[in-house]
């Protein structure tokens, strides 16, 4: 079976690029691309049917008219007893008559909207026109026609030959469709105001702040609202639970852990100094289970942080307890609405995992399009990029990619570092550096 080629201009894909993103944007396209489609349909159909029609009949009456007049002053025998002859007819038909009279052009103005059908019919009826003037005055009509006494001019008034103003019913039509799409926007926008607060408190809880919501507006936006807010008490809950079972768990690990040391102290053998560094390891184990614990609480409130100030004390407090990190490129942004313990720990563990792997270190703050970016190179083995989404996950163990002649890690530094980076909306991202050749890993914030 031979498939057709998909033309593109057939699934109206292309047009998704036209169309506004915003809700706003897309309610009012909504609401005005019916109004303005209603206005035209009735504007063609009604206007140039109705009107025509009516004008066309008007027309065609006065022409009859005409005629009758044109046949009494051929039947007089001078111009004086033409108009002496049609003066008893002119006053009921309200028409005026120069004879003999300046020739006639026809014009018709541009807003004229039956002045086409008009002329039309009156050249039509009329052999013996010259032409039509609908432009000299406003409200009348001069038409010109060749008698045996010469040119003759005829006025009457413009209500004769059409409706009178079938503009009004566009001026009306707009009004009116300007006035219910306003109605309509500021109906939809009272529809729409609990969605937005919706939106809002999703954003902020990705955040994680808590901002207040109280349940508003439609059915569906209820049930929506009621969803979010049921969601965000268990995650809430979860995160209560996992950092108390990890607190718990971490702080009745400290008493066992003094008893081994005191008990270490009073041994004198060979073998205290690798059970008194198996110690050290187990209580560092158990401070980076409270950091990981304490990384997903979100009672801290957002403070405004000066970014390149924060860079700078992070590269100087590594460099006052021995770490090779040197400070890169460093941007002024200025302040920053953020938890500044939590992203301290975060930048911390990242200058850890990467002294702890890599023998050069450096730390950089640059700025993007739409974001902020901590960036902490080192020039260890890096992880492979099929790794890299496992070793964000919390216990994760990779020390196969990575230097073995450094020890055990936790797994759980990247994993930190990733949690506060979504609580400030943010996220991590892992790479290559281009000059130091390790890993490049950069802390993403959202401006």
């Amino acid at each position: 079976m031979v498939q057709l080629p998909k033309n593109r201009f057939l699934d109206f894909g292309w047009l998704k690029q036209f169309m506004p993103r915003g809700l706003y944007g897309r309610a009012a396209l909504i609401l005005i691309v019916p109004i303005v489609t209603l206005q035209l349909v009735v504007s063609v159909v009604f206007i140039q049917r109705h009107f025509n029609r009516i004008t066309v009949q008007m027309t065609s009456a006065v022409v009859l008219e005409l005629e009758y007049l044109l046949e009494e002053v051929n039947a007089a025998a001078t111009p004086r007893s033409a108009l002496d002859r049609i003066a008893p007819v002119i006053r009921p038909l309200a028409m005026w008559v120069e004879l003999p009279g300046a020739p006639v052009d026809t014009s018709i103005r541009l807003t004229d909207l039956t002045g086409s059908w008009v002329s039309r019919t009156l050249q039509a009826g009329l052999p013996n026109l010259t032409g039509v003037d609908l432009s000299s005055t406003r409200d009348g009509v001069i038409v010109g026609v060749i008698t045996s006494h010469g040119p003759m001019r005829v006025g009457f008034s413009r209500d004769r030959v059409s409706a009178s103003n079938p503009h009004q019913l566009l001026v009306l039509m707009v009004a009116t469709g300007i006035l219910m799409t306003l109605i309509a926007y500021l109906f939809l926008r009272n529809q729409l105001r609990p969605i937005r607060r919706l939106a809002t408190a999703a954003e902020a809880f990705g955040k994680g702040q808590v901002v207040p919501y109280k349940l508003a507006g439609a059915t569906e936006v209820r049930s929506a609202g009621k969803a979010f807010l049921d969601m965000r008490s268990r995650i809430e809950r979860q995160i209560e639970q996992r950092t108390l079972m990890l607190s718990g768990v971490s702080h009745d690990l400290r008493t066992p852990l003094t008893r081994l040391r005191l008990g270490l102290a009073m041994i004198e053998d060979d073998s205290r100094e690798d059970l008194e560094r198996d110690v050290d390891d187990m209580e560092r184990l158990v401070d980076r289970f409270l950091s990981f614990a304490r990384s997903d609480a979100l009672e801290d409130e957002p403070e405004p942080v000066d970014l390149a100030t924060l860079t700078r004390h992070l590269a100087e407090n590594a460099a006052r307890a021995g770490q090779n990190v040197v400070l890169g490129d460093v941007a002024e942004p200025g302040t920053y609405p953020a938890r500044r313990a939590a992203l301290e720990r975060a930048l911390e563990n990242l200058l850890g995992n990467a002294t702890r792997y890599g023998s050069h270190v450096r730390l950089s703050l640059v700025t993007g399009r739409g974001d902020l970016r901590f960036v902490v190179e080192d020039d260890g083995p890096g992880i492979p990029p099929e790794a890299r989404e496992e070793a964000l996950k919390p216990f994760a163990r990779l020390d196969k990619a990575r230097n073995q002649d450094k020890g055990s890690g936790v797994g759980l530094g990247l994993a930190i570092a990733s949690d506060i980076a979504r609580g400030h909306g943010g996220h991590l991202r892992l790479g290559d550096s281009a000059d130091l050749g390790g890993l490049k890993v950069e802390l993403v914030l959202p401006r």
